[in-house]
C-alpha cells in the first residue's frame, strides 16, 4: 500500500486502472488473490521439478553432414533441439533453450534448458557425422 496524492489517484491511477482503492473488501480480494497466485505458482514449480528430472535423462542425437575436421557444414540450432525434444515428447520453447551459439561441431555437449520460476535442466546432445 502507498499513499498518494488525492488529485493523482482520482485522475491518473484510478481512471487507468494502476491502482485500487485501500478498502476493506479490497484488501480482502486482494489477498485471495495472493493466496490463489502462490498455490498456483507452488505447482507449477513443482511441476517444473518433474519435467526437469525427466529432461535430465533425455538424449537428442543428430546426424549430419561434416568434414574432414569434424566441422559441420550447416549447424544444430536451438529450433533443431525444440524440435528434436517436441518428438520425444516434451514442450520447450526454443527461447528457453540457453545455447550461446549453434553447435557446429561433432561430439558431445551439454545444453541447459530453463523452465519456469527459476528451475533448470540439461539435456545431452549427441551430433554425429553423416555416412
Amino acid at each position: 500500500m502507498v499513499e498518494v496524492a488525492a488529485g493523482y489517484a482520482r485522475n491518473y491511477l484510478l481512471p487507468h486502472k494502476l491502482a485500487l482503492e485501500a478498502t476493506v473488501d479490497n484488501i480482502k480480494r486482494l489477498e485471495k488473490i495472493r493466496v490463489t497466485l502462490s498455490k498456483r505458482t507452488a505447482t507449477e514449480k513443482d511441476a517444473a521439478h518433474r519435467q526437469a528430472e525427466l529432461l535430465n535423462q533425455v538424449t537428442v542425437k543428430f546426424v549430419r553432414k561434416a568434414g574432414e575436421t569434424g566441422q559441420l557444414f550447416g549447424s544444430v540450432t536451438s529450433g533443431d533441439l525444440a524440435d528434436a525434444l517436441k518428438a520425444q515428447g516434451f514442450e520447450i520453447d526454443k527461447r528457453r533453450i540457453e545455447l550461446a551459439e549453434p553447435i557446429k561441431i561433432v561430439g558431445e555437449s551439454l545444453v541447459t534448458v530453463k523452465l519456469v520460476h527459476g528451475v533448470t535442466a540439461e539435456f545431452k546432445v549427441v551430433v554425429e557425422k553423416e555416412g
